[in-house]
């Protein structure tokens, strides 16, 4: 895939050009790099008594999945900390949700996979994209996928 354009109308054919995401055999060669958000929380507290616990987590996100409506999501795949278990979590965040001009972040909520007989809830916003890199005029053009840019506002 040479530009978003090119995947949106992929996806809009039905074809499912980022199902290798969740099985972590990611091969960016084939399409082109977007950006990715980092991530870092703590899940809720589970278990009672003297197992009650709760884990840490932290990574990247996967690059741009655009959306139909020109927004975009983007999926996780990590583990939390290990305290005599540890669980992963799998999940697509949010839509973008600007925060200023030409930044953005992601909510994300779920469950973690079940470990040692239980579940964990979390919820966390990603961190903003490149927060230290002004949004340069070359980023604003026509393979920007989704309206989190100025380019793509009325």
């Amino acid at each position: 895939m040479d530009n978003y354009r090119e995947i949106l109308e992929a996806q809009r054919s039905g074809k499912n050009i980022f199902s290798n995401i969740m099985n972590n055999s990611l091969d960016f060669s084939s399409r082109v790099q977007t950006h990715n958000h980092e991530f870092e929380g703590s899940v809720k507290l589970a278990e009672e008594g003297d197992d009650r616990h709760n884990h840490r987590f932290a990574g990247l996100t996967s690059q741009v999945i655009p959306l139909r409506n020109g927004n975009h999501i983007h999926r996780i795949r990590t583990t939390t900390d290990f305290f005599g278990h540890l669980h992963e979590i799998i999940v697509e965040t949010e839509p973008a949700i600007r925060v200023s001009d030409d930044k953005h972040v992601h909510f994300v909520n779920g469950y973690t996979r079940e470990a040692d007989g239980h579940v964990h809830e979390f919820q966390f916003a990603t961190l903003i994209e490149a927060p230290l890199l002004p949004l340069e005029e070359d980023d604003e053009d026509d393979n920007c996928c989704c309206n989190c840019h100025p380019c793509h506002r009325d």
